[in-house]
């Protein structure tokens, strides 16, 4: 920004707000919004396109090493080492997260009847929604009625019976098979209501792929996850390594196309009157009540993912030490991830 002179500060801080308020990854937004102040609806497409693309094409070739090699004995260790590793991945950002999404009783509520909701097994999609919009209405008048913080408690018990409702109705598991169209359709549902960080699209992954639909097992989440921490650029890019899995090279075309298109919609539709929203109060409390919700999730899905990753003392340990390294010493996903690689080949 400061070196090209292709923004300045103001329009800078405008375009993160804006980002901050639409589903989908914030640093691919980001990328889509700079290409649209500078070129237009060509310069979006050319610039999220551009981001993309290489990690999705790394993601890709490493999928298909996982599917030629990921069974060999001598891979085993690795794999072993990593899901350890990127649980405390996801444990590190958990906290960081909630640290911010959770700082008030009312927005901890939400978070916490938000994971309840998804470990009772209702749907992780109508839960955030739920929770976002019925939470946010309540933050919102909470907000003009000055009551104390906690009087959004029963607002969020409400979202939670409505996402129960819903839910109720919702698509049931699919058959053998995975035809393209379920694949893309089941990635274009997520990047349309992906708020937060993309560690939330562990939980969606998890409740649906694995739970629901049964297209992976918990160790192929785990190291799907894991690639998506290991290569450069957004770590939605996971959605490459699962279609892959799920249907090979197609598969894997059909849901990254199915997780970023939203993001080039949004950006489109909504950026240039983004800036002019993003200090309503109403959009804030929305926002607020959905990163609340979104770190609700994050927390289930841990959960259920570690009784799958924690199998041994090694594991436990090799975990144990992420953490830490990850919390007190601030080590990133990518240096985790190798470290667990080469720590489960020795232990293994």
């Amino acid at each position: 920004m400061r070196r090209r002179g292709w923004l300045d500060s103001g329009r800078f801080l405008d375009m993160l707000g804006a980002t901050s308020l639409i589903p989908g990854p914030n640093s691919t937004e980001m990328a889509m919004h700079v290409g649209f102040v500078r070129a237009g609806g060509r310069g979006l497409v050319v610039a999220g396109a551009a981001f993309i693309l290489p990690a999705a094409l790394l993601t890709g070739v490493l999928a298909w090493a996982y599917v030629r090699f990921g069974s060999l004995p001598s891979v085993a260790p690795l794999l072993a080492g990593i899901k350890p590793a990127v649980l405390a991945v996801i444990v590190g950002a958990l906290f960081r997260l909630g640290r911010v999404a959770t700082r008030t009783p009312a927005l901890a509520a939400l978070a916490a009847l938000a994971g309840v909701a998804v470990l009772a097994g209702l749907n992780e999609v109508l839960v955030l929604v739920a929770t976002g919009v019925l939470g946010g209405a309540a933050l919102w008048t909470a907000g003009r009625q000055a009551p104390t913080s906690l009087a959004v408690i029963p607002w969020a018990v409400g979202s939670a019976g409505a996402s129960a409702v819903v839910t109720s109705g919702a698509l049931s598991t699919l058959s053998a098979g995975v035809p393209l169209w379920k694949l893309a359709l089941f990635f274009l549902k997520v990047g349309a209501v992906l708020y937060g960080s993309g560690y939330v699209l562990i939980a969606f992954l998890e409740g649906e792929l694995v739970e629901g639909l049964g297209w992976l097992t918990h160790g192929q989440l785990l190291d799907a996850i894991a690639i998506g921490q290991f290569t450069p650029g957004p770590v939605l890019t996971t959605a490459t390594f699962i279609g892959y899995l799920v249907a090979g090279l197609p598969g894997a075309v059909v849901a990254t196309a199915g997780i970023f298109l939203p993001s080039f919609v949004f950006v489109r539709l909504l950026g240039p009157i983004l800036p002019r929203i993003r200090e309503r109060r109403w959009a804030g409390a929305l926002l607020d009540s959905v990163n609340a919700a979104a770190v609700g999730l994050m927390a289930a899905v841990t959960l259920t993912l570690t009784a799958g990753a924690l199998t041994g003392w090694q594991a436990w340990a090799i975990a144990a030490s992420a953490v830490v390294l990850s919390l007190r010493f601030g080590v990133g996903p990518t240096w985790l991830v190798i470290g667990g690689a080469i720590a489960g080949w020795v232990l293994g």
